[in-house]
C-alpha cells in the first residue's frame, strides 16, 4: 500500500511545484491545476482562477472523491472531475498535475502522441505518451476521455488542450511533467533536423527494466 501524504505535505507540495511549473513557464495566467490525493477518499486541490506561481496555503481546497468539499472556502479547479478520475481509475495515484506546457501541448494540438523511444529518461519515467481525444474544458467528457489511460500510463496529451501527468508523490508527477517537455522538445527538434532515429528495441527494454529499482510503477 502506498502511503498517504498527510494534509500539511500535501498542501506544501501542491505550492512548491505550483510555482515551479509557473516558473518554468508550463502554465500561464492562472493555466493549470495540481492535486494531492491524502486518504481512500480525500484529495487537496487548487482552486479556479488563480495563478499557480501566486497559491498560498487557504486558496486550497480538500474535497472527496464524489467532489464534495471538505475544506476551503474557493471553488475548486474546472478540472477537478479529472483528477477525480484518475484517482478512481487507479489507486496507486497519489499525485495529479495538469498543465499547458508549450512544446508538449503544440503535440497535443497536432493530434500526435510522443510515442517513439528517443530519450533515455522518458522511455524510463514515461513510456508512451497517448492523445485523449477533446473534451469541452471543465466537463465530464473530459474525465471520461482520460479514464481508458489511467492505468497503463504515467502521462497524457489533451487534444487542442495541454498535458496531463500522475504519480505516486506531487514530487513524481511533477518531474514526469517536465520529462514530457523535455522529451517533446527533443522529438520536435528531431523532427526539425529531418531525423527518425529511435532507441533499439533491446535498449527500449533494458531501460524499462530499470523502473523497480528507481520507485516507478
Amino acid at each position: 500500500m502506498i502511503p498517504y501524504p498527510t494534509d500539511a505535505q500535501a498542501k506544501a507540495d501542491i505550492l512548491a511545484a505550483g510555482r515551479k511549473i509557473y516558473q518554468r513557464g508550463l502554465v500561464a495566467a492562472n493555466d493549470g491545476n495540481l492535486s494531492v490525493r491524502v486518504g481512500e477518499n480525500a484529495l487537496w486541490v487548487t482552486p479556479t482562477g488563480v495563478c499557480k506561481g501566486d497559491m498560498t496555503e487557504d486558496m486550497l481546497v480538500k474535497m472527496t472523491l464524489d467532489g464534495t468539499v471538505l475544506e476551503g472556502t474557493r471553488k475548486p479547479s474546472s478540472e477537478a472531475k479529472m483528477h477525480l478520475r484518475i484517482y478512481q481509475e487507479n489507486p496507486t495515484v497519489r499525485a495529479v498535475v495538469h498543465a499547458h506546457p508549450p512544446v508538449a501541448t503544440t503535440f497535443a494540438a497536432a493530434g500526435i502522441p510522443l510515442d517513439k523511444p528517443v530519450l533515455q529518461e522518458a522511455v524510463v519515467q514515461l513510456g508512451t505518451v497517448p492523445v485523449a481525444p477533446f473534451a469541452l474544458p471543465g466537463s465530464q467528457g473530459v474525465a471520461d476521455s482520460v479514464a481508458p489511460f489511467c492505468r497503463d500510463y504515467r502521462a497524457l496529451l489533451l487534444e487542442y488542450h495541454g498535458a496531463v501527468t500522475w504519480g505516486t508523490s506531487m514530487e513524481q508527477a511533477h518531474y514526469r511533467l517536465e520529462c514530457l517537455e523535455q522529451v517533446a522538445t527533443v522529438t520536435l527538434h528531431l523532427h526539425t533536423l529531418g531525423c527518425h532515429r529511435v532507441i533499439p528495441p533491446e535498449v527500449v527494454a533494458e531501460l524499462e527494466g530499470l523502473r523497480p529499482a528507481w520507485g516507478i510503477l
